[in-house]
């Protein structure tokens, strides 16, 4: 293939089309990483697996300077395509609905970019294209399996719709929350609906519960602290005559601070346990801890908006974003191990591209491919062409 910039933009393209059509649920990527690795071949870049379907490729590797890492996430989701792209997923159930197809093309044509001018590269420069992130966790098996060995400073980035085209977001600090979730099971007594008196009624108290936590986040926290407690689904199937035996109540927890974790995983259980016992009820609680908050640091996030800001110009930094975002990441777990920096970037035009991730109306904005490499291959300190500069 030809190495000019615009020869690697529409081949990106065509990639990230190819890549809609085919999406791969989290931990079943087979067929991703087997397309990536044989683009990874005709570039000449050497690769090795990592975490099952993820990949590792390195360029410059005998470089002196400090060695730094890419990343992109792979994976798709269970959702059933709304849209009516002429590339929309073949796969039934099945859709790059957050935009992982975009990431995995822009980090292709990153590689391809860079392999050009490999020479030229200060140091070393790690690719990495990760299966799993949609709560698989695939970060932590791709640091289990070495893929930060020898990593100085990590950069990632997500596209996101709810951000105008030509602006982003990369704060000092946290950019995206932690997450987990709680599953509680309320047991009571079943019987005749008509008695009350001999029944202990798990469905009221399933919607006392529901009440009083949302009391944990205006009462019981800081109100600076970023914090979010959603119950999400309530189940008790019953019949209308019929007080059902147990209900479940299962929701999302969100949050900015790790340390607040356990303070508001003892609260669930604290006010739960209470309200149960105040309608004579039983309780389990079980919460469940999923990703971490990605917090940038600072010295690498500062690079990072340098990059952007000679990328997207001088009004490229989103004023009125609330951050943290409370939507959650794996890339959490890179930044929990080295320096690094994660950004938001802008993909909404005013008739386009605004359905959220996770909409079964999601669409990419190819145009962010070509932003996209400039701003890797500006952090990477490899030569841009022309009209990048």
């Amino acid at each position: 293939m030809s190495h000019s910039w615009q020869a690697i933009m529409q081949e990106a393209v065509q990639f990230r089309h190819q890549l809609h059509r085919q999406p791969e649920l989290t931990w079943q990527e087979q067929n991703t990483s087997r397309m990536i690795r044989e683009q990874l071949d005709k570039l000449g870049i050497a690769w090795r697996s990592c975490a099952e379907y993820g990949t590792l490729a390195t360029l410059a590797a005998d470089a002196s300077g400090p060695h730094i890492a890419l990343r992109g996430d792979i994976d798709a989701l269970p959702i059933e395509e709304l849209t009516d792209l002429p590339y929309r997923s073949e796969s039934p159930g099945c859709m790059h609905a957050c935009g992982h197809d975009g990431h995995t093309a822009a980090l292709w044509a990153t590689a391809a970019w860079l392999k050009a001018h490999e020479t030229d590269l200060p140091g070393p420069v790690t690719l990495l294209f990760q299966p799993a992130e949609e709560g698989g966790h695939g970060a932590r098996k791709m640091i289990e399996e070495g893929a930060l060995n020898g990593i100085d400073r990590i950069y990632g980035w997500h596209n996101w719709p709810a951000i105008p085209w030509g602006q982003a977001a990369c704060p000092d600090g946290p950019v995206m929350s932690g997450n987990g979730t709680f599953h509680i099971t309320l047991t009571g007594k079943g019987g005749h609906a008509s008695q009350p008196e001999i029944c202990r009624d798990p469905v009221l108290a399933a919607a006392a519960v529901t009440l009083n936590l949302q009391q944990i986040v205006s009462r019981r926290l800081p109100p600076q602290s970023a914090t979010v407690i959603s119950v999400a689904s309530i189940e008790a199937p019953s019949a209308p005559t019929v007080t059902p035996e147990t209900a479940r109540i299962e929701g999302s927890i969100r949050l900015a601070q790790p340390e607040l974790r356990p303070l508001v995983n003892e609260l669930i259980e604290q006010i739960t346990q209470d309200t149960a016992r105040t309608y004579g009820v039983t309780a389990q609680v079980e919460t469940v801890k999923r990703y971490e908050a990605t917090i940038n640091h600072p010295e690498a996030a500062a690079e990072y908006r340098r990059a952007l800001e000679s990328s997207l110009g001088e009004e490229w930094q989103m004023q009125n974003l609330p951050l943290p975002i409370m939507a959650s990441e794996d890339f959490s777990y890179y930044l929990n191990e080295v320096p690094g920096a994660f950004a938001l970037i802008g993909m909404a035009r005013e008739d386009n591209f605004q359905a959220p991730c996770h909409s079964p109306h999601y669409q990419f904005n190819d145009d962010l491919l070509p932003r996209v490499v400039e701003v890797f291959a500006r952090l990477a300190g490899a030569p841009l062409p022309e009209k990048a500069d």
